[in-house]
């Protein structure tokens, strides 16, 4: 269904309500499935549910229009809240906390206005391949329980331009 959906959307631009909310992708790369994470705590769902990106670009952007919320302190993590009141949480890669901020770059900041596409941070990829137990970067929302409907997508995805998923509240 996700195939046709994109396929819609290209055919007829009209962005009525029914559709639900579009999360775009924050970063380039192929969507997992969030089961293949190498991490309990995503792949089970713990801190939510949707998709993982392995990627291929450079820097991580806003998946919609909202307000950053956390970004960590060693930068390979932030939350935004759309202004739809989505909350989501894109974490890069799995125990990227060790490196202590080492090949992240932090261009937003805690509590601004972004739009979708707005750089949030950038990252040295070819360096976090070497170091990184995984690159896998998980996409979740993490109010869940005011969610109705999340339609996953798949494929190849680039940054701002590419659906992950479309959300009913």
């Amino acid at each position: 269904m996700g195939l046709f959906d994109k396929l819609k959307k290209l055919v007829s631009d009209d962005s009525n309500e029914t559709s639900g909310i579009e999360i775009y992708a924050p970063l380039s790369g192929e969507i997992v499935a969030i089961e293949d994470v190498p991490d309990v705590v995503f792949a089970e769902k713990i801190v939510g549910d949707g998709i993982a990106i392995k990627p291929s670009g450079n820097k991580m952007v806003a998946p919609c229009d909202g307000t950053i919320g956390k970004i960590f302190e060693t930068n390979h993590a932030f939350s935004i809240e759309s202004d739809s009141g989505l909350e989501m949480f894109v974490h890069f890669g799995i125990d990227t906390v060790e490196l202590k901020g080492e090949g992240f770059t932090r261009i937003a900041q805690e509590g601004q206005q972004v739009k979708k596409g707005d750089t949030i941070i950038e990252f040295d990829l070819a360096l976090l391949e070497t170091k990184a137990k995984s690159t896998l970067t998980p996409v979740v929302i993490s109010n869940m329980d005011e969610v109705k409907e999340l339609h996953k997508l798949s494929g190849a995805v680039t940054l701002a331009e590419d659906l992950v998923f479309r959300v009913k509240k």
